[in-house]
């Protein structure tokens, strides 16, 4: 070797392979690929005689970053999926019990307690999705938190169970028969979200967000702000429907990156975009008087569905 170089050799051919810092001589290349492979695990690039890249080899990209959590308690996905569910509905009573205790004490006026819990309640549920194994097992023990909910607002809403504190953070004149119908809307909503979307989805964002930050941002910057009504509904407010689409908006977006850096979705502007749609059609839906009759907890989060479903996945179809 008199080029200060190194040599390489194929057994299986007579082609020899000489190169120094920028140059390759008697370059061959079905072996070049995997003898480089060995020898320079960074990126490189080969190089003919005239110093123009003729072959870049690059490490592949690093993809986004995943949470094991399938083995984040355990190295068994099932005690660390049942681990995971005590430890959300744990976070979820918390902020239950929070409060319950803030409307006991008067802390807030009852209204303003309840739009509370509206918001928080969902938001920090979808926020514990990635504790949980991927797949309908961990969709399923994820989605028991509000289904124990689901039997607690009709065991309250039938009077089988009184428990005044709870009724007062979450209805809106005291009624414990009021739990029947918006809660209950509530809880079945984010429930049917969880099992059937799930976190891998778009729509599940959509749903949740435009529910439980949409609607409960709408109503208190409504009753604050909203002095200025829309024509057709003297009940709503366009304060409290530009506020709707904001929050609900701004929420989906960062659902969209929250779970995106576990790998579970993409993120891009054409989802931001659809993101938007999807608020302004919840938020028009919800200022129409249907949603007053019907009640927005039921109207909101089936125009989401409905919507998302519509642009996130027919018009990917077409």
């Amino acid at each position: 070797m008199g080029l200060g170089g190194v040599g390489l050799y194929s057994s299986s051919s007579s082609a020899v392979f000489v190169f120094d810092h920028y140059s390759f001589s008697h370059f061959k290349f079905n072996h070049l690929t995997s003898t480089v492979n060995h020898l320079a695990p960074k990126s490189f690039s080969a190089y003919t005689s005239s110093t123009k890249p003729l072959l870049t080899l690059t490490p592949k990209p690093r993809t986004a970053m995943t949470l094991p959590s399938a083995a984040l308690f355990s190295q068994n996905p099932v005690v660390s999926d049942v681990v995971a569910t005590a430890l959300s509905g744990s976070v979820a009573l918390f902020f239950l019990q929070l409060w319950k205790e803030t409307a006991t004490r008067g802390i807030f006026d009852q209204t303003l307690n309840r739009k509370l819990v509206h918001i928080s309640i969902g938001i920090t549920f979808m926020l514990c999705w990635p504790l949980f194994s991927p797949g309908s097992r961990g969709a399923w023990l994820a989605a028991t938190i509000p289904g124990v909910n689901i039997i607690r607002m009709l065991v309250l809403g039938l009077g089988l169970w009184k428990d005044e504190a709870t009724v007062k953070s979450m209805s809106r004149f005291g009624d414990y028969r009021e739990l029947l119908k918006g809660p209950l809307y509530y809880v079945v909503a984010i429930t049917l979200a969880c099992i059937i979307y799930w976190r891998t989805s778009p729509i599940s964002i959509v749903a949740i967000c435009n529910l439980c930050a949409g609607d409960g941002v709408a109503d208190i910057v409504g009753r604050r702000f909203g002095s200025i009504k829309i024509p057709y509904n003297k009940n709503k407010s366009i304060a409290g429907s530009i506020a709707m689409v904001s929050a609900s908006f701004l929420a989906s977006v960062g659902f969209m990156y929250y779970f995106s850096l576990f790998g579970y979705m993409e993120r891009s502007w054409e989802m931001v975009l659809k993101f938007w749609i999807v608020a302004l059609a919840s938020a028009l839906v919800e200022s129409l008087p249907i949603s007053t009759d019907l009640d927005d907890n039921l109207t909101v989060p089936a125009t989401s569905i409905l919507v998302g479903s519509l642009i996130f996945y027919f018009h990917q179809s077409l």
